[in-house]
């Protein structure tokens, strides 16, 4: 399915139904604070959709 680099990308994935996303190989590439740099934005992408928490977005597309 590809390696998530972004919150971008782990977004995409949520809102197509995925539960849990694997940092590995961006972490690999990017290091460990990808981590936290991917909560913050994740966070900011929820919030701008209106979303209370990350459950209400997995599976709307």
């Amino acid at each position: 399915c590809g390696g998530v680099f972004s919150a971008e990308d782990a977004y995409y994935k949520i809102k197509l139904g995925a539960s849990l996303v694997q940092l590995i190989t961006g972490m690999i590439f990017q290091g460990p604070q990808l981590i936290a740099q991917i909560n913050s934005e994740l966070l900011k992408l929820l919030e701008k959709d209106g979303f209370n928490n990350i459950k209400e977005a997995v599976g709307i597309i």
